[in-house]
């Protein structure tokens, strides 16, 4: 595999005590406990201040978002949090009152913050009250557009994974031919899937809504964290994540997640069609993003088996599996049997 990275140095090298600098230099003072967090894409540190609060600050990588960007997604959070939706929106900060700061070169910003654990996706009615908040992320989000960020609104983040991929030589010539047939057959029916929803309304969405950017509290319920892959998309983008299970289980998990839902926001039901097709366009995004950062040494030792000849191999199986996902009638909701799920809480609202 050809080794590329775009890795800036000082951003792989970047120390806990520069992050503390760089808190200090917009007003931030740690009493001296700190956690770095985990985090591939960016760096992250969790500092307690004198002040008493806990601050999350995040050091964006570089090259990888524009300022435009970065500004478009803390302005989306703090919308939500001024709708009173639960998310972590950063501060502002320094006498410009900016929530991105900029110090030697690198670009941070800071956030609360959110304790919690993870959701238990099992339970109908904690489905059901995150789809309720995803139907108020969604309204806000249809209130205005973005500009600068990306949209998943076509094949076009899957045709741009491809071309890098090519270019840069990352699966090997031997398996090449197989893997480009059968991603390129993909991508056509991907738009195609997209082309049959012309009128199709497209909103801010969150954009990496998996379980593990939702923390839950018992008495709270859901908050929602990382909007780092804010995109424009369809709503059902933030929701097919939440799915997993035999296609039984998933119907009823969408059951449970749009009564929710839309209590609080409209859902075109035609949105359904595209759950395979978005599932294989984050499989396909996910390949490139592995073979971009492999340069990062984060990389090779989180995912020794990337770029071998055995995941190519499995990811032509893979594609070749999504091309036949993409062919039956779309999932459709299933109210679920008392008797499918546990429930621990029936008044929770």
């Amino acid at each position: 595999m050809s080794i590329h990275s775009s890795t800036d140095t000082s951003f792989r090298d970047l120390t806990p005590e520069f992050m503390l600098d760089a808190l200090e230099s917009v007003g931030l003072y740690g009493d001296g406990r700190m956690l770095q967090l985990n985090s591939y894409e960016n760096r992250v540190l969790q500092a307690h201040l004198e002040d008493g609060r806990i601050a999350v600050a995040k050091f964006y990588r570089p090259g990888r978002w524009s300022d435009a960007q970065i500004m478009e997604e803390h302005a989306f959070a703090q919308e939500l949090l001024a709708a009173e939706v639960p998310v972590a929106a950063p501060w502002t900060l320094g006498e410009a009152a900016a929530t991105l700061i900029h110090y030697q070169g690198q670009r941070f910003g800071v956030t609360p913050r959110q304790g919690g654990r993870a959701p238990e996706l099992e339970d109908p009615a904690v489905l059901t009250w995150i789809g309720r908040y995803l139907g108020r992320i969604h309204a806000v989000g249809r209130q205005r557009p973005f500009e600068h960020r990306l949209a998943w609104a076509s094949a076009e983040p899957g045709r741009q994974a491809l071309d890098w991929l090519l270019a840069h030589e990352s699966v090997p010539l031997e398996i090449r031919p197989a893997w480009e047939d059968a991603l390129r057959r993909c991508l056509d029916a991907i738009q195609q899937a997209f082309d049959a929803l012309p009128d199709l309304q497209l909103g801010r969405l969150h954009g990496d809504c998996h379980p593990g950017n939702i923390l839950w509290t018992p008495d709270r319920g859901p908050h929602f964290v990382d909007l780092d892959d804010a995109v424009t998309g369809p709503a059902v983008q933030d929701l097919w994540m939440l799915l997993s299970g035999d296609a039984l289980s998933m119907r009823q998990q969408l059951a449970c997640v749009l009564e929710g839902y839309e209590s609080m926001a409209e859902f075109d039901r035609r949105e359904l069609a595209l759950i395979e097709p978005l599932r294989t366009l984050r499989m396909i995004h996910h390949s490139a993003w592995l073979a971009r950062r492999w340069g990062d040494p984060a990389f090779p030792l989180a995912f020794p088996w990337f770029g071998t000849a055995n995941y190519w191999n499995d990811q032509v199986v893979k594609l070749r599996e999504q091309l036949e996902a993409m062919r039956p009638e779309p999932i459709a909701p299933q109210a679920p049997d008392e008797d499918d799920y546990v429930f621990w809480d029936q008044d929770r609202t």
